[in-house]
């Protein structure tokens, strides 16, 4: 990534956050693994890093992510942007922190793109991005945490080999934003929601999320088997869902989509 453009970014970024510091690597094993073995060595700093290659990527319940040359390497070395943002934080309830930063992502990226709770960033029915957030305890302030907040967006075409649906990519919506682009556009009002979700917890953003959630009013099926229809979130980021034996909350279940009744788009 060009130096100009980092020193860019760290520059729209620290005035938010004082200390900030970016770090840009040409390969990694994962982003989120490299700022969690430092927070547990003690480095509690707010950093951004970024990879242009991931070899051990990680997402939700334990899939990989894969970015960079790896992938596909006629995308080349832009065709994924992937980061870990790093910093303590002290809210008095995490329920909902992926959905914060989801609600960040889509709404400073394009109006087009939706969310799949609880961490998918969808374009049309396919998924474009993904979020994995993990803290990490402090034994010496009982109130914060140092959470890492990774983030993995297909900027070109991936590869989509062994996928059940095929994947979207930003430059369907954003034709010619490469990594330093989008990462320009994220990582200040990124580190504004976490603000925001540190003092006031996940209401603020719940009606933004509703207004952007993929699945509301459509009919889903978790991964233990409950069926009914999704009706957005409440104020702490629980899935809301009716079901044949009322109302239900979920707070931890994969969610998929009956193919019988296929979101609808209106901007297309």
């Amino acid at each position: 990534m060009d130096p100009h453009a980092l020193q860019a970014i760290r520059q729209a970024v620290l005035p938010e956050l004082p200390g900030f510091e970016l770090e840009w690597l040409p390969q990694i094993d994962s982003t989120n693994s490299e700022l969690m073995r430092r927070a547990r060595a003690g480095r509690l700093e707010p950093v951004l890093l970024v990879a242009a290659e991931q070899s051990a990527g990680r997402g939700r319940l334990g899939r990989q992510w894969f970015s960079g040359a790896d992938t596909d390497a006629s995308r080349g070395s832009d065709g994924a942007l992937t980061f870990s943002l790093g910093l303590p934080l002290a809210p008095r309830d995490w329920s909902g922190l992926s959905l914060a930063v989801g609600v960040s992502v889509v709404e400073s990226l394009h109006p087009d793109l939706r969310l799949k709770w609880p961490n998918d960033v969808w374009l049309r029915d396919r998924k474009l991005a993904g979020i994995l957030i993990e803290t990490a305890n402090l034994a010496d302030i009982t109130a914060t945490r140092y959470a890492v907040v990774g983030v993995g967006i297909n900027l070109k075409a991936p590869a989509a080999t062994g996928l059940r649906t095929p994947p979207a990519w930003l430059g369907e919506v954003l034709p010619g934003t490469d990594a330093a682009k989008a990462l320009l556009r994220l990582a200040a009002p990124l580190v504004q929601a976490l603000k925001m979700f540190e003092q006031h917890g996940f209401a603020p953003f719940q009606g933004r999320f509703n207004r952007l959630d993929a699945l509301g009013g459509l009919a889903v099926c978790l991964s233990d088997g409950t069926e009914g229809q999704a009706q957005g979130v409440d104020s702490t980021g629980a899935l809301l869902v009716h079901t044949a034996h009322g109302l239900k909350k979920i707070t931890s279940s994969e969610v998929s989509l009956r193919p019988l009744d296929p979101p609808p788009y209106e901007n297309l």
